[in-house]
């Protein structure tokens, strides 16, 4: 198998991924995914498409992420694994799908508007 090339995006982060046959090895930014990922929560938001397609262990996956925050970080690496995987065979499709690990959310901040406080809230009104 050679080694395949996806994309993930959430909010502004971007993830790009390389999967390549191996022994369930996952770094991110050169670093293991326990320490760029320290929360079990994130931990498990990026291993949740290997576990449902049931290849946890199979491959070895080097992720470049940057922009945004951890969380939306997270998210990202998570589509670029889904849709690696459905590229990597085609079977893995419908499970991850059901899921929604193949959409992209397209949720982004709004942009704070000229007269507010912040995207929609108002300045504290004063009568006197």
């Amino acid at each position: 198998m050679e080694v395949v090339n996806t994309l993930g995006r959430r909010k502004t982060s971007v993830a790009r991924i390389y999967v390549k046959a191996g022994n369930g090895e996952i770094t991110v930014n050169k670093r293991p995914l326990a320490t760029y990922f320290p929360t079990e929560i994130l931990q498990l938001i990026v291993k949740q498409p290997l576990v449902i397609s049931e290849v946890d262990g199979n491959f070895d996956i080097n992720v470049n992420v940057y922009g945004g925050g951890i969380k939306g970080q997270a998210e990202a690496v998570r589509l670029a694994i889904s849709r690696a995987l459905c590229e990597i065979d085609e079977e893995n499709r419908p499970a991850l799908k059901k899921e929604g690990f193949l959409t992209r959310d397209p949720r982004m901040v709004e942009r704070k508007k000229y007269g507010k406080r912040k995207a929609r809230r108002s300045f504290q009104f004063s009568k006197r």
